[in-house]
């Protein structure tokens, strides 16, 4: 039995949408499809638009997007009825390498527009064919130019008003520092920031910082799945296990007569953000489709979880200023 049918304060997720900058709306719950094999990945979105989903998100480093867009013609659901999401990669940073990076990601996604492109990291790598060019040592290789996130943003900025190719634009991965110094150099803030976000790890900080700025947020890794490279780490912060077997949210989902990932993303949208779930199994897709009303008093339960662990780094891609 799912908390759909024993629960009178579920809404219908195919109708709740959030409110963008630019005037577009984003749909409340989307499809990730980030660590997917292609025809995993091309069969997980069209099980999803079958049930209603209208959000996917993918990346040029996810390496998938040309089944992306096999699953989205193949689906029969009308290209205008899908918010689609892609990410600008690290070697692709360069002003000039902008518009064809972006070439590239529709070609694959065999559309002619995105509804949102993120910039996926504020990092720039050499550029060329490599997505993860590395040394000797197995280091990633940083771009020789050094090439600033703000000119990047410029190039994204350029595309967005001069072209119909993006709707939207934004950024994934930003510390306030960086959003901020962004904001200072730029015109176009962005539509959006796409951020790892769950109760172990809340950031606060930067929620209120895009807020305040009219910048919507969207939350990846809403389930803070464990990364048992990390383990250590995080013990250190105090997190002793998988977050869906927290007593806190478990005691929740029972309240609810719902799933511990239905609660997850539920207290996402509760914050007022839009959140990214990924699964490849028919159920987990269906199952994460749902939209509980959490009372106040288990948002703030669930927010009062906070460790400040991050479950996803970039420390082995872009060297120690990105670990834990």
């Amino acid at each position: 039995m799912t908390a759909t049918q024993t629960h009178t304060h579920v809404a219908n997720p195919s109708e709740k949408y959030f409110r963008l900058n630019t005037g577009n709306d984003i749909p409340a719950i989307g499809l990730g499809t980030w660590q997917s094999e292609p025809e995993q990945v091309k069969n997980a979105v069209k099980e999803a638009l079958k049930l209603g989903y209208r959000h996917i998100d993918t990346a040029t480093i996810y390496d998938n997007e040309d089944a992306v867009g096999a699953a989205i013609q193949e689906s029969g659901v009308p290209r205008s009825e899908i918010f689609l999401t892609s990410k600008l990669w690290s070697n692709s940073h360069r002003p000039e390498d902008v518009l064809p990076a972006l070439n590239q990601s529709l070609q694959k996604l065999k559309t002619n527009y995105l509804d949102m492109y993120y910039m996926h990291w504020p990092v720039a790598l050499k550029p060329g064919p490599a997505l993860l060019p590395k040394d000797e040592n197995g280091h990633a290789v940083a771009d020789p130019l050094d090439t600033d996130y703000v000119v990047t943003w410029n190039a994204m900025e350029r595309i967005f008003k001069e072209t119909k190719k993006v709707r939207n634009i934004g950024v994934s991965n930003f510390t306030v520092f960086q959003l901020d110094r962004l904001l200072k150099n730029s015109e176009t803030v962005p539509a959006a920031i796409q951020l790892e976000l769950h109760p172990y790890n809340t950031r606060g900080d930067i929620r209120e910082f895009a807020k305040d700025h009219g910048i919507h947020v969207s939350a990846y890794s809403p389930f803070g799945n464990l990364n048992p490279k990390y383990k250590d780490k995080l013990a250190e912060k105090g997190v002793k296990g998988k977050l869906i077997d927290d007593p806190v949210v478990k005691k929740i989902a029972q309240k609810y007569n719902a799933s511990p990932n239905q609660i997850l993303i539920s207290f996402q949208i509760a914050l007022g953000n839009s959140v990214i779930s990924k699964s490849v199994h028919a159920e987990r897709i269906r199952e994460n489709f749902t939209i509980i009303g959490l009372d106040i008093e288990d948002v703030f339960a669930l927010s009062k979880l906070n460790k400040n662990a991050q479950f996803n780094t970039a420390e082995d891609t872009f060297g120690p200023d990105y670990a834990l």
